[in-house]
């Protein structure tokens, strides 16, 4: 018979928390879980980590396996002492899973605790899909994971663009959210344990309507108003960025629709996103006498017809 780690298949330390082992059993229990795992071994994988679970987050059960000492090593060959079990308020119930499947858990387990634990359902007869919230189909294991609660996030996209800290309410708990930086709209950001039912709580970031810009992916788009004569004769002018201020070298001739870029001005990341800016000429209303005869000059000195 092989000694079971149990430590080492949730992936915690010998000395981990009743909190850190719930963590990690609830996370591989997600993992593996053949609902939403297909490979190969995710069933197997499943089983393991929630008879690692059935044993650590039991304090008799994890005083008793943790009286074997640290020095087994997984795969080992291992008979339990003499007398197992006595020290222990007369050793473990034995007769609650089927016969010689100890409710579905290994030989190790079984040799050590008997059928103890998850109800006596058995793996054999759990139902994996369809049954319940969460992952469901267990039966009478009580091995569901709690289920996930989902909600919309809106922030500004000035959160993303230098990460932020927001307050939010969530089913009457009041909760402090991190923005990361240069999150997109459409990602989750998610706070383990914080849903209504014990789950963790995915938060699906969207963007609020901005004045000046509009986001895709990491790229920013921005609409610039400008003179005529700034279109006409080039030159610089100021545009504005979610991080400040910046100059645009605006060619000579540029009519309305050209679009031009600025480099990694886009929201920040591993690839930092670009600004894309789009010329709109706005031309002046002629309000006076003075401001339609100039326009009229105008007129007879290009003898211009922009739908030739």
């Amino acid at each position: 018979m092989q000694y079971k780690d149990y430590y080492k298949i949730l992936g915690v330390s010998r000395s981990a928390s009743p909190d850190e082992i719930k963590r990690a059993y609830r996370k591989l229990a997600r993992e593996y879980h053949p609902d939403r795992n297909k490979s190969k071994n995710a069933e197997n994988k499943f089983k393991e980590v929630n008879e690692a679970n059935e044993v650590l987050s039991d304090p008799e059960k994890r005083k008793a396996y943790d009286a074997l000492g640290a020095n087994w090593k997984a795969g080992q060959n291992f008979q339990p002492p003499p007398g197992w079990g006595d020290g222990f308020g007369g050793g473990f119930s034995r007769g609650r899973g089927r016969a010689g499947d100890a409710g579905g858990f290994s030989d190790f387990f079984s040799q050590l605790f008997g059928g103890a634990g998850m109800g006596g359902a058995g793996f054999g007869g759990a139902s994996f899909g369809g049954g319940g919230p969460g992952f469901g189909g267990f039966g009478g294991m009580g091995a569901e994971a709690p289920p996930d609660t989902r909600a919309r996030l809106t922030i500004d996209l000035e959160d993303s663009f230098h990460g932020a800290q927001k307050q939010i309410s969530v089913g009457g708990k009041t909760l402090q959210v991190k923005i990361p930086k240069g999150i997109t709209a459409g990602k989750t950001i998610r706070l383990a344990q914080q849903g209504s039912r014990g789950g963790d709580l995915l938060l699906e970031v969207d963007f609020a309507r901005h004045a000046r810009f509009e986001a895709e992916g990491r790229d920013i788009y921005h609409t610039l108003k400008v003179a005529p004569w700034e279109a006409a004769l080039g030159g610089r002018v100021p545009v504005p960025t979610l991080g400040g201020t910046v100059e645009l070298n605006i060619p000579a001739g540029s009519q309305s629709g050209r679009k031009m870029r600025l480099k990694g001005r886009g929201l920040p990341g591993h690839d930092h996103g670009d600004q894309y800016v789009t010329l709109q000429i706005v031309t002046p209303p002629a309000q006076s006498d003075e401001d339609r005869k100039f326009y009229e000059q105008m007129a007879e000195h290009f003898k211009f017809d922009p739908r030739h």
